[in-house]
């Protein structure tokens, strides 16, 4: 194993993903198999109202904490537990930033449903390595939040300016190219994008050796 490539949905740091090694897989949820971008897409920038928004199923140590401090304390912050399907595409698709907080496993799908849907996405899980992280800049169209710092969740957001909340918009829809799935593969598309990173590497392994 200590010379294979892992492809890790679960790209934990502290699991034993080899940062530089193994490759981070994107984990989309695909809800039409037979057209995986029929619900692609969302509000511009300037329509969306909601500040935040988070919604899923309590599982893990992580998302128990997120609802006891913001679930209907804040109405800037839509938190909540399960809600209907439809609701969820609808915040997903008017909030500026969507929360993607780990549950039992450091990665969740919401990370490459918020960029399907124009959302920043908001990524509370420490020691996750993003996918595709040899090729983008995920700083520029992401904010990272140590677990710890929930309490000034709001605060946080709030702190990013409205001009950068904009361009991290605008290189969300940039990069939504990167991580979508076709029926067959398309230029550049995540078929594409996952054989690039474990190409980079495997290319790059073999020089540090």
């Amino acid at each position: 194993m200590s010379n294979c490539i892992r492809s890790l949905c679960n790209a934990d740091l502290r699991g034993g993903f080899q940062f530089g090694k193994d490759v981070s897989l994107p984990q989309p949820n695909i809800r039409l198999r037979t057209n995986p971008l029929a619900e692609l897409g969302g509000k511009p920038a300037s329509k969306r109202r909601t500040l935040a928004f988070f919604a899923g199923h309590m599982h893990g140590y992580l998302r128990p904490i997120l609802l006891k401090h913001w679930e209907n304390r804040d109405p800037d912050m839509r938190i909540y537990g399960g809600i209907t399907k439809a609701s969820y595409l609808r915040y997903m698709k008017s909030s500026k930033y969507c929360i993607c907080a780990r549950g039992s496993q450091v990665n969740s799908p919401r990370v490459v449903e918020a960029i399907y849907y124009g959302c920043i996405p908001v990524i509370l899980s420490d020691n996750y390595v993003p996918p595709l992280f040899e090729t983008l800049n995920w700083e520029s169209f992401a904010v990272f939040v140590q677990e710890k710092d929930i309490p000034n969740l709001k605060n946080i957001l709030l702190s990013i300016s409205d001009k950068k909340y904009k361009q991290m918009h605008g290189r969300v829809k940039q990069v939504q190219q990167h991580f979508l799935w076709h029926i067959k593969p398309s230029k550049y598309d995540v078929f594409h994008m996952i054989l690039h990173s474990v190409w980079h590497n495997r290319v790059f392994g073999i020089r540090a050796r």
